[in-house]
């Protein structure tokens, strides 16, 4: 099992284990509108054992490599996740996708989670290029690449559906000899 992350000193990054499920599901219930607008997946999360289902489903993907999922701690309690939605070995890259609770925003955590997961994927992981995605629209989101230095690499247009309307995606990237050199 890969070990958790520290994120500054009042931040962790922990793999999903099973004994997260409730506060996962009681986190995903009370922010569910508004992660709806940026998200495809809330509405299919409606139960404990929807959250269980997707925490062993995330640790099936770690064992075989191809995704590294972690909840993000703060003070003591569960605020969001992020981690590596889909890893390809062969080529040495990864995309990072994240979310966080209301109630933590403002705070610097996602930033400082997706550099934590950022220098795991480069030092640790041995990843030659990280990407990320977020919404166009979604300034939040897109703040977190670019205050750590990703090239914006471009949009992808109506590339996520959510609900009825499709939303286009900016494209960040961040290679490890950039990451290095910063």
């Amino acid at each position: 099992m890969t070990e958790a992350i520290k994120a500054g000193r009042t931040l962790e990054l922990r793999p999903l284990c099973l004994r997260d499920a409730r506060p996962l599901f009681a986190l995903v219930d009370a922010n569910r509108d508004r992660l709806r607008r940026w998200l495809p997946w809330p509405d299919a999360n409606r139960s404990l054992l929807d959250s269980r289902a997707y925490i062993l489903r995330v640790r099936a993907q770690e064992k075989l490599g191809t995704a590294l999922s972690f909840g993000l701690w703060w003070k003591g309690s569960l605020v969001g996740v992020a981690g590596f939605v889909w890893i390809d070995p062969a080529n040495r890259s990864a995309g990072i996708g994240y979310w966080l609770a209301r109630e933590a925003e403002g705070h610097g955590l996602m930033t400082a989670a997706v550099s934590a997961l950022t220098r795991h994927g480069f030092h640790t992981l041995k990843l030659n290029r990280i990407e990320i995605r977020a919404g166009v629209r979604n300034r939040r989101s897109r703040a977190i690449p670019e205050r750590l230095g990703f090239c914006h690499e471009g949009t992808l247009r109506q590339s996520e559906r959510l609900g009825s309307r499709f939303v286009d995606h900016a494209v960040y990237g961040m290679l490890a000899g950039e990451w290095r050199a910063r």
